[in-house]
């Protein structure tokens, strides 16, 4: 017995969209649904999966699956379908693939457990200065 495969058309536009419209356009999606702490990480030279990721909360499941569905909806408006959307079914965090821009969505104690803005910045911020003057009196 065999079953017929779901083919899921996943796409970039010819050309595809510039990033900066791809981010504002992730962002208006994030805040018609008032996603909380909205953060966009610079990933470029980082990784070559994305060039942004961009990291929202939301305040339950359904809040965060409605704002992942939003993320997609509006990107379709750009004729920009998801590369792959993850997570659903818990909706606890769902990651939306846009290609040059990847989102997360996650519940607030997912989003500490993880941590991914540390994980992607650390090394971004110069050293702090009273770090430094104490290294340096040790020496």
């Amino acid at each position: 017995m065999t079953t017929t495969a779901h083919v899921i058309k996943t796409s970039l536009p010819n050309p595809p969209p510039s990033v900066e419209s791809l981010l504002k356009t992730v962002h208006a999606a994030l805040d018609e649904l008032k996603a909380k702490d909205v953060t966009r990480i610079d990933v470029r030279g980082k990784s070559s999966v994305c060039d942004f990721m961009v990291v929202a909360s939301g305040t339950s499941t359904r809040h965060v699956k409605s704002i992942a569905d939003e993320v997609v909806r509006f990107a379709k408006k750009l004729d920009v379908m998801p590369l792959g959307v993850e997570g659903e079914r818990e909706a606890e965090w769902v990651l939306v693939d846009l290609g040059d821009v990847v989102v997360h969505v996650m519940l607030p104690r997912v989003r500490e457990f993880y941590a991914l803005e540390r994980l992607w910045t650390v090394g971004d911020q110069p050293p702090d200065q009273i770090g430094e003057s104490d290294a340096e009196s040790q020496l």
